[in-house]
């Protein structure tokens, strides 16, 4: 498992989760998940999937997120796939090389696909059972891998991808085309160490220009790196309107396609 140190650098975004009026910590299954519900009238047949960095649904920037799907008209539901074990919020402030006593690459030995993608479908048999029926999924650095996995299984009807990592390119690109029914949106950016140049183009080659016929968009980001989706820091203007563009993107695309 490889991650570079974007993937655990960041900024701690400002506000709190509205946990009262939208956002409530619910166990599905035994999974803790944190589910983001709109206080107007919304379609209950459908929700996304929120699918976290490695700090999980205990970061503050996941739920602030997954609040504003919900205040945009979407039932969300972030699942803890790291079963209360993200990384500590503190290793986002001071980085990769700075990350103290954390062993973090014991951390990333520990949280491979046999401990992280259980508890995922235990909250997808339950949301299944409680009626829903078309699942959108949104995927962060870590989270992008799991959004194409569920799109392969086409467990998912709409998939959206930020600075995704863990990705093999050009194979799961061609294997997406081949499986997948889903639509795929990517938000990529300019420094991007996981998903870099070469794969952006990569990814136009093999989905876009009408190939890839359920529907595929690239948004770039110039001056943004990986992370910028969810961890920017908001006080850099190109990281800011990123930040905010592929949320915007990402609302959009749910809405045409879910």
């Amino acid at each position: 498992m490889s991650f570079c140190k974007d993937c655990i650098q960041g900024v701690r975004h400002e506000g709190e989760p509205q946990v009262s009026s939208l956002g409530t910590l619910e166990t599905i299954d035994g999974v803790a998940c944190y589910v983001a519900t709109p206080t107007v009238d919304y379609p209950k047949d459908k929700v996304i999937l929120f699918l976290p960095d490695v700090f999980g649904i205990e970061s503050n920037n996941a739920k602030l997120l997954a609040d504003d799907f919900a205040i945009n008209g979407f039932k969300v539901v972030a699942v803890d796939y790291f079963n209360g074990d993200g990384l500590p919020i503190d290793v986002m402030n001071v980085g990769f090389d700075q990350s103290g006593s954390f062993d973090i690459k014991a951390w990333f030995a520990k949280h491979g696909t046999e401990q992280t993608r259980p508890p995922l479908e235990k909250v997808i048999a339950v949301l299944k059972e409680r009626g829903l029926t078309k699942f959108g999924a949104t995927g962060y650095c870590f989270g992008g891998r799991y959004t194409f996995d569920l799109a392969f299984d086409n467990v998912i009807q709409c998939s959206v991808v930020s600075h995704p990592s863990l990705l093999k390119v050009p194979d799961d690109l061609e294997a997406y085309s081949t499986k997948s029914k889903a639509p795929l949106l990517i938000n990529s950016c300019e420094v991007d160490e996981k998903f870099p140049a070469e794969a952006q183009t990569q990814a136009d080659e093999i989905l876009g220009d009408g190939k890839f016929a359920p529907g595929y968009k690239r948004e770039y980001f110039p001056g943004c790196t990986h992370g910028f989706a969810v961890r920017g820091d908001m006080s850099d203007p190109l990281i800011k309107a990123g930040k905010e563009g592929s949320f915007k993107a990402a609302v959009e695309f749910f809405r045409e396609h879910l």
